[in-house]
């Protein structure tokens, strides 16, 4: 029988070995069910590639103060690839921001093995399977909160920043950080793009997410995803205090 969530986010003494272990959860059957399906049928695009079809891993450098948190994977994108936000426009505008800012060994990401390594930065995602119509359910996304609960925990020792792409990683992040009892600002300050809000732990910064419906519109450019990044390192670099 496979372990559920919390049993897995309670067992992994190591984030590798987290990151590893999500990629056989089977606790959501809607969204297994899509994954599979989606990894079957294939986009015509895409129809002479393996898809991943299961969870998808965290990705980054496990000594990280800076994490970013994402939806969920998209369904012909990490779906397909097997690496958060890869093979997508988000991901394209989100891995160019990070190398821009340091973050990122290239600004591409195409593939598992296509040699991106993250300096100081770790990517995750409120759910780690691909949801129908980009949407998962509340209740999805509580049954993969116990992943999260537990990457902040293995990341405490160097985390200083939390990048919320959209309302949900954000709302996503508060609930983590509210049922760890940890010390939030009331009432929770509203979503907004280069929000910020300051908790013992850490600082969550908000961003639009760069989806197409935000880049194609203009809602959200290159020039204010990369001072979100500017403004997470900074964030990063300076003094803890005391």
């Amino acid at each position: 029988m496979s372990q559920t969530p919390e049993q897995v986010a309670a067992s992994s003494r190591t984030i590798e070995e987290l990151s590893a272990r999500t990629t056989d959860c089977f606790a959501c059957p809607r969204l297994v069910a899509w994954r599979e399906l989606v990894a079957l049928e294939k986009r015509a695009s895409f129809v002479a590639e393996e898809y991943w079809g299961r969870p998808v891993p965290s990705f980054g450098d496990p000594r990280a103060g800076i994490l970013i948190v994402g939806l969920a994977p998209a369904a012909h994108g990490a779906n397909r690839t097997g690496r958060m936000f890869t093979g997508d426009r988000s991901g394209e505008w989100l891995y160019r921001a990070m190398y821009r800012a340091g973050l990122a060994s290239q600004p591409t990401s195409t593939h598992r093995d296509d040699g991106l390594t993250l300096s100081n930065a770790y990517i995750t995602a409120a759910a780690r399977c691909a949801p129908p119509a980009n949407k998962p359910t509340p209740e999805e996304l509580a049954t993969c909160r116990p992943y999260l609960h537990r990457e902040l925990e293995l990341l405490a020792p160097t985390l200083r920043v939390v990048v919320c792409l959209g309302q949900i990683g954000y709302h996503t992040m508060w609930n983590v950080l509210a049922a760890a009892g940890d010390e939030l600002p009331r009432p929770r300050p509203k979503f907004g793009h280069g929000v910020e809000v300051a908790t013992p732990r850490m600082t969550l910064l908000c961003s639009y997410h760069p989806s197409q419906q935000n880049t194609f519109t203009g809602k959200l450019t290159e020039p204010m995803f990369d001072a979100i990044f500017e403004r997470a390192v900074e964030l990063v670099s300076a003094p803890r205090p005391i």
